[in-house]
C-alpha cells in the first residue's frame, strides 16, 4: 500500500512539473500582446463596479482546477455540466470572463484560452483588493468535458482537516498549500445556509459550536436567525472582507472563523502551526509572508492537469464546447 501511494506521488509530482515547464509567462507577447492588459482593464472595470467581483473570480479559478485541472470547464453551460453542479451554483464572475473574452476575440480571434483568461483574472482579483500581484505563466488550452458528477473532488464547508488534506494532496498539494490558498477567504462571502447549523444545532446537540468565539456568535446569530433567509451573505473576514490581507487568519486563531472547515484549521497541529504563522500579531514581516506565500501556491494550483500543446482547444465563447 505504502509503495502504491509512494508511486502515485511520485507521478503526480512529474505531471505537475511536467505541466508548469509547458506553461509560461508571456506565452501571448507574441501571438496576442494585449491579452494581460485587455484581461487586467476589464477586471478592474467590474471591480470598480463591485469590489466583491473580486472573490468570486479567485473562487472561480480554485473551482476549475480542482475538477479536470485548470482548463476553463466550469465555464461551460448545461444541465449536467460543472457549472450547474451543487458546489458551484454559488459562483459569480463568469460574466467578466465573458467579457474579457469577447474583447479578445475581436483583437486575436481564436488565440487566448478561457483557461488562461480565469487565472490571470483571479491574479488581476487579488492585486486590485490590495493583495499581491504575480507573473501568471499562461498557455493552458480549454477542455471539452464538463461533468457534474465530477465536482465532489471540491473541498467542502463541512470537510474534515483529514479529508480536506485528502482532496489537496490528490491535486499535488500539501498542508502548506491548503492553508494559503483557505487564506483566500480573507475576501468574500458565503450564505448563512453553509454554516447555520454551527450557531444553533451543531453535531445535532442543539447547541452552537464551542470552538466559535462567544461575541462572534452572538453577531453571526444576529445576522443569521435560527429560521431566517438561508440565502442571507456574510462576510468569510468579519474585519476586512474586500481587502487582501492576513486578518482570516487572525479569525481563525481567535475563533472568529465562519466556515467549519475554516475554523478546523486551528484545531490540528501541523495546520494551526501554518495559520499562527501567518496571523502573527499585526501586518508586516508575518504579513508580507502570506503575500509571499500565496503567489508561490496559486501557481502551483493554476498548474494542476492543465491541458496545453494541442490538447483540448481555444473555445471561441468560454460557455459553449466549439
Amino acid at each position: 500500500m505504502e509503495a502504491k501511494l509512494f508511486v502515485f506521488l511520485l507521478i503526480s509530482v512529474m505531471i505537475f512539473s511536467v505541466a508548469q515547464s509547458q506553461l509560461k509567462t508571456g506565452f501571448y507577447s507574441s501571438s496576442c500582446p494585449r491579452a494581460e492588459a485587455t484581461v487586467r482593464s476589464t477586471v478592474e472595470a467590474h471591480f470598480n463596479k463591485d469590489p466583491t467581483s473580486a472573490a468570486g473570480l479567485l473562487r472561480v479559478h480554485f473551482h476549475d482546477c480542482f475538477v479536470q485541472g485548470c482548463d476553463g470547464s466550469v465555464l461551460i453551460t448545461g444541465s449536467s455540466t460543472e457549472r450547474n453542479a451543487p458546489p458551484n451554483l454559488g459562483l459569480r464572475g463568469f460574466e467578466v470572463i465573458d467579457d474579457a473574452k469577447s474583447q479578445l476575440e475581436a483583437l486575436c480571434p481564436g488565440v487566448v484560452s478561457c483557461a488562461d483568461i480565469v487565472a490571470l483574472a483571479a491574479r488581476d482579483a487579488v492585486d486590485l483588493s490590495d493583495g499581491p500581484s504575480w507573473s501568471v505563466p499562461t498557455g493552458r488550452r480549454d477542455g471539452r468535458v464538463s461533468l457534474s458528477s465530477q465536482t465532489s473532488d471540491l473541498p467542502s464547508p463541512l470537510d474534515s482537516i483529514s479529508v480536506q488534506r485528502q482532496k489537496f494532496s490528490a491535486k499535488g498539494l500539501d498542508d502548506h498549500d491548503l492553508v494559503t490558498l483557505v487564506g483566500a477567504h480573507t475576501i468574500g462571502q458565503t450564505d448563512c445556509l453553509f454554516f447555520r447549523y454551527r450557531l444553533y444545532n451543531f453535531t445535532a446537540t442543539g447547541n452552537p459550536d464551542p470552538t466559535i468565539n462567544q461575541a462572534f456568535l452572538s453577531q453571526l446569530q444576529a445576522l443569521c436567525p435560527k429560521d431566517g433567509d438561508g440565502s442571507k451573505r456574510v462576510a468569510l473576514d468579519k474585519d476586512s472582507q474586500t481587502t487582501f490581507d492576513v486578518s482570516f487568519f487572525k479569525n481563525v486563531r481567535d475563533g472568529n472563523g465562519v466556515l467549519e472547515s475554516d475554523q478546523r484549521l486551528w484545531g490540528e497541529a501541523a495546520t494551526r502551526s501554518i495559520v499562527q504563522n501567518y496571523a502573527g500579531s499585526v501586518r508586516g514581516l508575518l504579513g508580507l509572508r502570506f503575500d509571499v506565500e500565496f503567489p508561490k501556491a496559486m501557481i502551483k494550483m493554476s498548474s494542476i492537469e492543465v491541458k496545453i500543446g494541442t490538447q483540448g482547444e481555444i473555445r471561441k465563447v468560454c460557455s459553449k464546447i466549439n
